[in-house]
């Protein structure tokens, strides 16, 4: 049975700037599923050997396909080795508001206020420069592990996971040049890809939604500094979760709106708040090929004072000089890196953000730390998963190429039954990428693929 769009939704967006009922309606009646991906720029490898079949570039995304038809991402080794990463066309959008409001070549410090499961901070780990730091924050526990997971397969060292809520950050008083707040929502700009969200959706949900909206964004605006970008969006059509929430930004909080150019090829429109005018971006599925989003940047005013900066004394233990030399066989290049110890495992993390950490540990729960490397018992480095699918790992390190029912064999993590000469640590490799590692004994291969990442179907 058909189900139909909330009356009152319809009868809300009847003046909203871009909406067109007749369209808007049969666009959600077509169903049809569209697929995109975005490539992880930092991992090459031949799209041809993997499971996308690519139709076309989202115009507005460096790295960003459409699919021709939707595929079972689960059983291609390249989505494990985090070669790209499954995200909604219209959410990549968010690579053209940085592009066009801050100067990514600079050393910056972003926060991804609601990151999981991972797109936009994977998409904002790809555009920024070596000397920035990326904060990925995740106030749900249950939520953490899969941002953590998919953090760590696309492989960056410069990068933090944090669980907390946005009141935490408080903390740290002007401390972020970029937030980014992808806000918890009613969800209508899903519609077309979960009909289940329609029976879910009222009036009071997005009342509920935008009153939320206003304490999150009111929570964290302490801890981004004057001059510094706030870039808010939803997955609502409402404007009551949209415009009204960017005109309460500039009349509560003294912000200023950002405008975006747009290519008229893209279909996105363009509005306007009905109070301050703060523009912001809107994209219906019968204008735009992808789902429904909404997005708008604003700046804070005034100057940052720099005296204000938070100091505190570095916590960390480093490495002695002896430890650092089992790293050298595994590590392309170890003298931009710290490297400290976090229980029984070293860690790798870019020097000159290392006091960072510091301050970050001082004010929040930090769930991931740059690339766990492993910890060295009984003079032999241990590696771990993390190293092997991160871009800091040596090209050369032993390794073994197997095709694809091997390595899903490997993913699976199944009993291993391939004969394998050399012994030791190996690097399993699949299209030229690190699935991750095996240790090939006399008597046995033990497979060290994470069991709780395992592909559980056959």
């Amino acid at each position: 049975m058909e189900q139909q769009l909330p009356p009152s939704l319809l009868a809300s967006l009847e003046n909203v700037k871009g909406f067109d009922l007749s369209a808007f309606t049969i666009a959600h009646k077509t169903q049809n599923q569209i697929s995109s991906v975005r490539i992880n720029p930092a991992k090459i490898f031949d799209i041809n050997k993997s499971v996308l079949n690519v139709d076309s570039k989202v115009l507005w995304s460096s790295n960003g396909f459409y699919l021709k038809e939707r595929p079972s991402f689960t059983i291609d080794p390249f989505f494990h080795a985090g070669a790209y990463y499954v995200q909604e066309a219209s959410s990549m959008f968010l690579e053209e508001v940085l592009k066009q409001s801050c100067d990514l070549n600079a050393s910056l410090k972003l926060l991804d206020l609601c990151a999981a499961p991972g797109g936009k901070s994977t998409l904002l780990q790809s555009l920024i420069s070596n000397e920035s730091l990326l904060v990925c924050n995740e106030v749900i526990k249950t939520r953490v592990n899969v941002l953590s997971e998919n953090i760590t397969k696309w492989g960056a060292v410069n990068t933090v996971v944090t669980n907390n809520d946005p009141k935490d950050f408080q903390r740290l008083p002007e401390y972020f040049d970029v937030i980014v707040a992808d806000a918890p929502c009613s969800g209508s700009g899903l519609f077309r890809k979960d009909p289940d969200a329609i029976n879910e959706w009222s009036v009071d949900n997005v009342v509920l939604c935008s009153q939320r909206q206003q304490r999150i964004l009111a929570d964290i605006i302490p801890a981004l500094k004057p001059g510094g970008l706030l870039i808010y969006s939803t997955c609502s059509y409402s404007e009551s979760e949209n415009e009204t929430i960017a005109d309460w930004l500039l009349n509560e909080n003294e912000f200023e709106t950002v405008q975006i150019k747009l290519d008229d090829d893209w279909g996105i429109v363009e509005t306007q708040s009905v109070n301050k005018k703060a523009f912001g971006y809107r994209f219906y599925p019968d204008k735009i090929k992808g789902e429904g989003f909404f997005i708008a940047a604003f700046r804070k005013k005034g100057d940052y004072n720099n005296s204000e900066k938070i100091k505190i004394k570095s916590r960390q233990e480093l490495i002695s000089k002896s430890q650092l030399q089992y790293l050298n066989n595994w590590i392309q290049d170890t003298n931009a890196m710290a490297f400290f110890k976090w229980k029984d495992d070293i860690i790798a993390f870019p020097e000159s953000l290392l006091n960072e950490i510091s301050i970050l540990q001082s004010a929040l729960y930090i769930k991931k730390a740059g690339v766990n490397i492993g910890s060295i018992i009984r003079d032999e480095l241990i590696p771990s998963h993390e190293l092997a699918v991160s871009t800091l790992i040596k090209k050369d390190i032993n390794s073994i190429t197997w095709e694809l029912e091997s390595a899903l064999q490997y993913l699976r993590h199944q009993t291993i039954h391939e004969t394998i000469l050399e012994r030791g640590w190996l690097m399993v490799k699949f299209g030229g990428l690190s699935l991750g590692f095996l240790k090939s004994m006399p008597n046995r291969i033990n497979n060290y693929y994470p069991r709780e990442w395992r592909i559980l179907n056959k």
